[in-house]
Parts: structure tokens; C-alpha cells; sequence
């Protein structure tokens, strides 16, 4: 197993692992898909982590770091779509990315990582409670926009 940051040749891949978390397809090839390729590629505070094995992404998760005012001028990360492969699930692979964000998340000097699920099952919860989250201490909400 192995935990990195994502390679530009990787895209594909990572579509692909996608139709693991919510997605039912791949997109389409296209000039806006490449464009937001290169945005996310080009962004410095903008990680995609990943789980190799064997050659083959099986897990991964995005983390932002977003620069702030409040907090003695201290960034927070935003954790968002955590996703294993369905045939790769329970091997620490998506804990290991998660660990991985935290380590990046520290080094730009974050004070705390958030996180936000729309899973209710308890196992997926636990998951989140396990690798360190809280979901006692804040109250999320969302808006959604042309959805």
C-alpha cells in the first residue's frame, strides 16, 4: 500500500474509484473536465490523497486547506469525498488517507479539520468517530445550489 498525493495520469482512475462513493458514472470527456483537472492540479491548497495497491487507486479523499482570518490568522482543512472501493473496504486504506490529510493539514498549520458526512449508516460514523472526528461539537448545514 501506498499513500500519496495524486499524479496528473491518475485522473481516470480516480473517476473510476468515484462510482464507489456517489457517482454513478464516469463524466465525460471534456474541455470543462480538463479545465477543472488543471485548477484542482494547479491549486497549491488543493490535495487529492490516494491509496495505491498494486497499481490500482482503492481509496482516497480531498483535503483544502483554506487560508483565514480568525483564529490567529490560522487556515482550516475541509475533508471531503473520503471513498474506498467497495471490494477494498475494512483494510485501513481510507484511515490511512485520512492520516495522511492530518499530517498536511498540520504542516500548513491548520487549526482543525472539518468534515461533513450525508451517510447515516452507523458503521460509516463510527468510521469517521474512530479516526478522530467529532460530531458533537459543531452543527453542519447545507444549501444546495442547482442541484
Amino acid at each position: 500500500m501506498m499513500i500519496r498525493e495524486i499524479q496528473s495520469d491518475d485522473l481516470y482512475q480516480l473517476l473510476e474509484l468515484y462510482t464507489h462513493l456517489h457517482e454513478t458514472s464516469v463524466p465525460e470527456d471534456s474541455e470543462h473536465l480538463h479545465n477543472t483537472w488543471a485548477a484542482i492540479r494547479n491549486d497549491p491548497n488543493y490535495h487529492i490523497i490516494v491509496c495505491e495497491q498494486d497499481g490500482r487507486l482503492v481509496s482516497s479523499c480531498v483535503c483544502v486547506i483554506i487560508p483565514n482570518l480568525t483564529r490567529n490568522v490560522r487556515p482550516y482543512a475541509l475533508v471531503e469525498n473520503v471513498v474506498t472501493h467497495s471490494d477494498h473496504r475494512g483494510r485501513g486504506y481510507a484511515t490511512a488517507c485520512l492520516d495522511y490529510a492530518r499530517e498536511i493539514a498540520e504542516k500548513a498549520d491548520c487549526y482543525k479539520i472539518m468534515l461533513i458526512t450525508g451517510s447515516k449508516s452507523r458503521s460509516t460514523l463510527d468510521f469517521y468517530k474512530n479516526a478522530g472526528y467529532s460530531s458533537t461539537d459543531k452543527t453542519a448545514f447545507i444549501q444546495w445550489i442547482n442541484f
